[in-house]
């Protein structure tokens, strides 16, 4: 049986009694995602952690977006002084259209306001839109302050950063102005900075950034700024994950993070049958394991785990978090942090 415990601190997190829980964009299973509400509720809910997604503007202030292409979480396409601004761009290979972060000064993405992304999914969250604005990462950072003093214990944030490659081509470093931002805020026990480039992550290292650096993995694909570098031959994700993969990332960063179907067994019915033993594998490499997303509607969950028909109803995502959580994962993200904390105790 699972059994929660409290967690240690995060330079212990090797062996913490149980997984870093981090609310995934806040708790954006209940609230619309990367707003001032799904960051406090994450942390009333229990979160040990929050991610923010970070992505920079014209003017260089660094914003909280899961992507820079924004029409998706915002209402910016009811804003008629931006509609030149619509556009479409290849962001990592990905040709998206629509309004993207560094086309705006930060006073112009300053008047709009933030709407659910699943909106058929998450219809409660969606009945929220355009009750708050977007905030800056330093927004976030006060968030976590006066949070820590409210629930008397040590919060945590980790912090995405996203497209580092292809903002750097703009002349917006976000080494630089992450590095410049966290400056006098971060501490080995409240950060933790993630990438899916691995470039990034050693280039605010560079720059004194306390904290636990950490991998993102991707079930397929190569990363941005390897294909940047070498075209087709890019080394993919899956060549991270070897055992000859691991052993080089444990020289360079503290931890990877992947996505949940790799730590899943299924069959060919797409049914989950088991978990793999990535996570062991990662601890015997020596680094920290952590996993995304746990969400508990339908739509995320493997077949033989979905409870009735609708996509936004809750289905057995008790049995997909307890395989999880039995993996020895050190960090696990979620949509509902509430849940991940049921979980431990049942």
């Amino acid at each position: 049986m699972l059994v929660a415990r409290q967690p240690l601190a995060l330079e212990a997190m090797s062996t913490r009694p149980r997984p870093l829980v981090i609310g995934h964009r806040g708790a954006s299973g209940y609230r619309p995602e990367h707003t001032k509400a799904a960051y406090e509720l994450a942390f009333t809910l229990g979160a040990d952690a929050v991610e923010p997604d970070i992505v920079a503007t014209k003017d260089g202030v660094l914003v909280l977006r899961h992507e820079n292409e924004i029409s998706g979480t915002t209402d910016v396409a009811e804003h008629p002084e931006f509609a030149d601004l619509r556009t479409t761009k290849i962001i990592d290979d990905t040709s998206l259209t629509g309004w993207f972060t560094e086309d705006f000064t930060w006073a112009q993405l300053a008047t709009l306001r933030a709407r659910e992304r699943l909106p058929a999914i998450r219809t409660g969250a969606a009945t929220f839109d355009d009750r708050w604005g977007i905030l800056r990462l330093s927004d976030l950072m006060q968030i976590i302050d006066e949070q820590r003093e409210r629930l008397g214990r040590e919060l945590v944030m980790v912090a995405e950063i996203k497209h580092a490659t292809y903002f750097s081509s703009l002349g917006l470093p976000l080494d630089e102005l992450f590095a410049a931002e966290v400056a006098s805020w971060a501490r080995p026990a409240n950060l933790v900075v993630e990438c899916f480039e691995q470039t990034v992550l050693g280039q605010i290292k560079q720059r004194g950034v306390p904290g636990r650096y950490i991998y993102l993995v991707e079930a397929s694909g190569s990363p941005a700024d390897l294909v940047a570098r070498f075209g087709a031959k890019a080394l993919p994700y899956s060549a991270h994950l070897t055992s000859a993969g691991l052993a080089r990332l444990a020289t360079q960063v503290e931890g990877v993070s992947v996505d949940k179907r790799l730590l899943l067994r299924t069959d060919a019915a797409a049914n989950v049958i088991g978990t793999t033993d990535l996570v062991d594998r990662a601890h015997a490499a020596g680094l920290l394991a952590f996993t995304w997303t746990l969400r508990a509607e339908n739509r995320f969950l493997a077949r033989n785990l979905r409870r009735g028909t609708p996509q936004r109803d809750f289905g057995d995502w008790l049995t997909e978090f307890r395989l999880i959580l039995g993996t020895g994962v050190d960090g696990v993200f979620a949509d509902q942090p509430d849940l991940v904390l049921d979980a431990l105790t049942q």
